[in-house]
């Protein structure tokens, strides 16, 4: 079990980071009181909270993490870099939220305590620049894009498997090392969109649909846009994918930078206004979720606060779309015998969206499949947006958790509906030597529209 230090009610020890009156917080946006009183300390959160399950202490559960957001806010506790450790080890999963009997919303709490440690901290320098790097280039596709064009040469050469054998990025930094242990090999298709912004729907047309191409995901997984928009077209959507749409804002919103958060909601919501779409629809669960949030995003914002409300309204994830407007489209087995498939809960799909049956419906709709559950289904993976990067051990035991519950199943592939997801099962199960194809649902539904076998899958 990784340990790690804990603040003590009278915690004095280092100094704070920032004065403020009684509060160690600032006067914008606190955690609200009403919030936090909300919560009776039962401890029903306790173990269904993957930091809790890892490291073991009270504050790093949502319980403890409440009690240390109550200190600071009436100044009995310190806003100090011990007490920021815990706020950083929140995978910000919602899993608390699902369980609590009381209604705490967790997630309004951990995210105006994000913002306040991101505009009240001063960070040790690698860790800035590390985050820095992040928020500068993750939510960028072309800045990642010119960024990882060597990392194909990179890989090419052997230099990855000699830099990895080496273990010296371990020794700069853990955060680093995490990074780089992210990698996968980038597909064919990575480095340019080629999908048409506008492709029609096939036979008569039922709806016209706006698409999320996201970020990571048209470089790290674009086989699955791809698919996305051969499903919605086979199953008579027409799509139309916006040459202006950006990020969406999950990567910054969930990590506390919300003037960037905000900045890419306005320019999603101009994005798809523009193009008259019914739906809004999204692949990857922690965007989606972040999408459905624009509402309390932007809830200030004179200009944005009446169109953000209403833009949620159009946000579906594609599979909650799917399962209710129907199938239309005929399916196919994806092989010659039996298919078993576990399917893999996201977070943001499950605890943020509270979408479960909707995925499960579509996939037990292609014929010759059945579906295994998981022990500990809803417990996050460890991904987590780029928690995976900031604290790697967490990530790692959470990993190899996921990878060992969904194989002890004994199917024969597993079904993700989030990049972040993707990488960090596929990271594992090559960790533990398995070999188990990886498929968002909608990869799926497309191969059985198409007709497709399952040991095709390399196909895009």
């Amino acid at each position: 079990m990784i340990t790690t230090s804990i603040v003590p009610e009278n915690a004095p020890a280092d100094a704070p980071c920032r004065e403020f009156g009684n509060s160690g917080f600032d006067s914008l946006n606190p955690p609200n009181d009403k919030l936090i009183d909300a919560c009776v300390h039962c401890g029903f959160c306790l173990s269904t909270c993957p930091s809790y399950r890892v490291l073991g202490t009270e504050t790093d559960s949502p319980r403890g993490r409440i009690y240390l957001m109550d200190g600071i806010n009436e100044g009995t506790i310190p806003f100090t870099p011990a007490a920021i450790q815990h706020f950083d080890t929140c995978l910000g999963c919602l899993a608390c939220v699902t369980t609590c009997p009381s209604g705490v919303q967790y997630d309004k709490l951990i995210e105006s305590t994000r913002a306040q440690v991101r505009r009240n901290t001063d960070r040790p320098p690698i860790e800035k620049i590390l985050r820095s790097i992040v928020f500068n280039l993750f939510p960028y596709p072309d800045r990642l894009r010119l960024v990882m064009r060597p990392v194909t040469l990179y890989q090419s050469l052997g230099l990855q498997n000699w830099v990895r054998s080496m273990g010296f990025l371990e020794l700069i930094s853990p955060q680093l090392s995490a990074m780089e242990g992210m990698l996968p090999k980038l597909p064919t298709g990575a480095f340019k969109d080629t999908l048409p912004e506008v492709i029609a729907a096939q036979g008569e047309q039922r709806y016209r649909v706006g698409m999320l191409l996201g970020c990571v995901q048209r470089l790290f997984n674009p086989a699955v846009n791809a698919a996305t928009m051969r499903v919605l077209t086979a199953n008579g959507c027409e799509v139309v994918i916006p040459k202006r749409q950006g990020c969406c804002g999950a990567l910054p919103h969930h990590q506390g930078e919300e003037d960037q958060a905000r900045s890419f909601a306005k320019q999603m919501i101009d994005s798809f206004d523009a193009e008259n779409v019914e739906y809004v629809l999204i692949n990857a669960s922690g965007c989606g979720h972040t999408m459905k949030e624009y509402g309390h995003l932007l809830k200030d914002d004179k200009e944005y606060a009446d169109r953000a409300a209403e833009f949620v309204k159009k946000v579906r994830d594609v599979q909650e779309f799917l399962a209710e407007v129907g199938l239309t489209a005929p399916l196919s087995a994806l092989q010659a015998e039996p298919l078993s498939i576990v399917y893999q809960d996201a977070c943001h799909m499950i605890h943020g969206q509270k979408i479960t049956s909707q995925p499960r419906k579509l996939l037990k709709q292609i014929p010759g499949v059945t579906l295994k559950e998981p022990i500990d289904a809803a417990l996050c993976c460890g991904s987590a947006g780029v928690y995976n990067i900031f604290q790697p051990e967490i990530a790692e035991e959470l990993g190899q958790q996921k990878v060992t519950n969904l194989t002890k199943t004994g199917a024969t592939a597993i079904a993700s509906a989030n990049v972040g997801c993707y990488v960090q099962i596929s990271k594992h199960l090559a960790i533990q030597g398995k070999v188990v194809p990886v498929l968002h649902p909608m990869q799926f539904l497309d191969y059985a529209i198409r007709g497709v076998q399952l040991s095709d899958h390399s196909e895009s």
